[in-house]
């Protein structure tokens, strides 16, 4: 008789949305939580529906269990017709373009196409224990030149070419120090600390925020639409009536799904 064995979950992209926060899982834990390409489809199209859905006002994203993500399934993207690259691309264009607040939650390991998707997000904060990788170099791979881009902007041109011609992995302490990171915190008070953070993230003017993530990525050129919406909303007047008040605000703009 054969003994029994449960079935392997399947790789899957699971959401919660709670107190304003949408939190999405990378589940694929029989092979560190590695992207398929199903994943890598679903991914765009969920961001886009957390995008309008007006309850949420930032977005976590963190991987199952001890790890964020491994990288790309590599066995899935040999599927005929398959743009791996591409795949990986529109996954990561569509997260840096979230019209909210983004944080990457990173536990365990955080390789190619994981940091890929740490890097398209607003801010990281890591476990003590965390690595991190950018691989193409070992497989031969030519690093997107949108992604090469952003982890430059992110880390230096020196520390991006030290990630990319080596493929070697970095320690969650030289990820803070390269500016891949912005907190690294033990395992224990991670949880914690991103909830509470992405507490005050949701409380604060989303006019402010949409503004700052454009301006922040050149979008110079929308100056005059964001003192427009900024005379509409009522967010400054609100925000300094509660000032004086002493109590909480309640900001009232929100952006549509691409930000505006």
């Amino acid at each position: 008789m054969e003994p029994f064995q449960s079935p392997q979950p399947q790789p899957q992209l699971t959401h919660t949305v709670e107190d304003g926060v949408a939190t999405v899982v990378i589940s694929n834990p029989a092979k560190r939580n590695a992207m398929t390409a199903g994943m890598w489809r679903a991914l765009p199209q969920l961001l886009d529906e957390l995008a309008g859905d007006p309850v949420v006002r930032t977005l976590v994203l963190t991987g199952e269990g001890k790890t964020f993500c491994a990288g790309a399934d590599i066995s899935s993207l040999r599927e005929p017709g398959e743009d791996p690259q591409a795949l990986a691309v529109r996954a990561e264009e569509a997260l840096a373009a979230f019209p909210k607040p983004t944080l990457a939650v990173v536990r365990g390991y955080c390789v190619g196409g994981g940091c890929q998707l740490a890097a398209a997000c607003d801010l990281r904060f890591a476990a003590d224990d965390a690595q991190f990788g950018v691989t193409p170099a070992k497989l031969g791979i030519v690093y997107p030149a949108a992604s090469t881009r952003r982890l430059a902007s992110l880390v230096g041109p020196a520390a991006a070419k030290y990630l990319l011609f080596s493929g070697e992995l970095i320690d969650a302490d030289r990820a803070l120090r390269t500016g891949l990171v912005d907190e690294v915190l033990p395992e224990g008070e991670l949880g914690r600390r991103a909830a509470g953070f992405t507490r005050v993230l949701a409380s604060r003017s989303q006019l402010t925020q949409c503004a700052a993530k454009e301006f922040a990525a050149g979008r110079t050129d929308r100056d005059a639409y964001w003192a427009e919406q900024a005379r509409g909303s009522g967010d400054t007047a609100e925000g300094v009536a509660a000032f004086l008040e002493r109590r909480a605000p309640r900001f009232g703009w929100a952006p549509g799904p691409t930000g505006g």
